[in-house]
């Protein structure tokens, strides 16, 4: 499931993981809470992974675009 989480560099994200058969993009915050966020492609996760900013990539092309549930 979110076990191979990658660190990232970030003000608010602690690292980011993904589930390939199932299209789950895994966000984890530095506040600890967990979210998955379904039905992303593959592109889009190895663009936030590699992103400049990561927030910012995930605010402008994750959020409102994949709904999501909030994991713990």
């Amino acid at each position: 499931m979110y076990e191979n989480m990658k660190e990232v560099t970030s003000s608010n994200i602690e690292s980011v993981g993904y589930a390939e058969n199932v299209k789950i993009l895994y966000v984890k915050f530095l506040n600890g809470n967990l979210y998955s966020y379904k039905g992303v492609p593959l592109n889009k996760y190895n663009e936030l992974v590699n992103a400049s900013s990561v927030g910012k990539y995930l605010n402008q092309n994750i959020k409102g675009t994949y709904s999501y549930v909030q994991v713990k």
